[in-house]
């Protein structure tokens, strides 16, 4: 049996390409067993991954991974959209790493990081199923500035846009 998370004792580091297996495993496995994704969704994430690796600005784009005694627990990446825009990507957290304000703790870390490097606004990109992301969105100050049904990565849904102004 693991012992309880201790959510004080998670730290925030910089994401490195010695995690982009577990990320594309950990997006794979999650969104497979809940929104029933097929393999399509983990090839996005992993040509997302991809681009950030041979491209991103380290002085305007960054990763996060949470980490909790050397277990990787969750991410957020903040990269280049415009000049004046960044977009939120690969948002997730373990299941267990859940309800514990790890969620919210990264989302300001992304957005504290935006507002430091001149970002005006966020955006991103999700399905409404992600209805415990969607509420943290809400409550954090960001509006759902479109919604529309799709068939995407095997299953439908509906996908959704939101941003935030910084």
């Amino acid at each position: 049996m693991t012992a309880p998370l201790d959510a004080d004792a998670v730290v925030l580091r910089v994401y490195d390409a010695g995690d982009f297996d577990w990320l594309v495993d950990l997006h794979r496995a999650h969104y497979r067993a809940s929104d029933g994704f097929d393999d399509t969704f983990a090839a996005l994430v992993a040509s997302i991954l991809k681009d950030f690796e041979a491209s991103h600005d380290p002085t305007r784009e960054r990763g996060w991974v949470a980490e909790h005694d050397g277990r990787r627990l969750g991410s957020i990446f903040c990269v280049r959209l415009t000049e004046d825009t960044a977009k939120l990507r690969l948002f997730l957290l373990e299941t267990q790493a859940r309800g514990l304000g790890l969620g919210r703790r990264l989302l300001m870390q992304c957005t504290e990081f935006a507002r430091s490097v001149g970002y005006r606004r966020i955006q991103l990109w999700t399905h409404e199923s992600h209805a415990a992301a969607c509420a943290l969105y809400a409550r954090s100050g960001w509006t759902c500035t479109s919604s529309k049904p799709v068939h995407s990565f095997g299953v439908d849904l509906v996908e959704q846009a939101w941003e935030v102004t910084l």
